[in-house]
């Protein structure tokens, strides 16, 4: 005879990994769900042993799928929009340096990525871990003219002014 409701029972939780449960709800003689003691989830009986397919309980009925609606499965791993350029070796990230579409970087925390889209001030790089926007210098700004030092100013007695009188 198996345990009562509010009874302690041994499940494996699925959230903490913890074994001490609490029956929650039965179904005629089995248990159907439990409460962890350790991190209060609920979830089905799972017996510490590995109970065999006719021990476990049915699955909630679902409308059954349709075999000529199934698509072609998704593709897990991006790829990414450019070719890399092999010919060059990957280059050190650095906030400071520019970078071209195509060309390979190699990051401290994200690791080597291939350079998709590069503009001003900024850079998207595919990494195996996702895209990353990415800062880099902007482009190199058109020399100015020489800047020429201003004429000294005369604070001494300047035109049209009346001295002030002493009082």
């Amino acid at each position: 005879m198996s345990a009562g409701v509010g009874a302690d029972v041994a499940s494996i939780c699925s959230k903490c990994g913890d074994v001490w449960h609490v029956v929650v709800a039965k179904v005629g003689d089995k248990i159907a769900k439990v409460q962890c003691k350790q991190c209060s989830g609920y979830h089905r009986y799972k017996s510490p042993l590995g109970a065999t397919a006719d021990q476990k309980l049915p699955a909630t009925s679902r409308a059954p799928r349709e075999a000529a609606v199934r698509q072609s499965p998704v593709e897990r791993i991006e790829k990414p929009a450019v070719a890399a350029d092999l010919s060059k070796p990957a280059r050190p990230y650095r906030a400071s340096e520019k970078f071209e579409v195509g060309e390979r970087v190699d990051h401290p925390s994200f690791g080597q990525g291939i350079v998709e889209l590069s503009e001003p001030g900024k850079v998207t790089v595919f990494f195996g871990s996702g895209r990353r926007l990415l800062a880099q210098a902007k482009e190199a700004a058109a020399p100015k003219a020489e800047l020429a030092r201003p004429k000294p100013f005369d604070h001494s007695n300047t035109a049209g002014s009346k001295p002030i009188p002493n009082q």
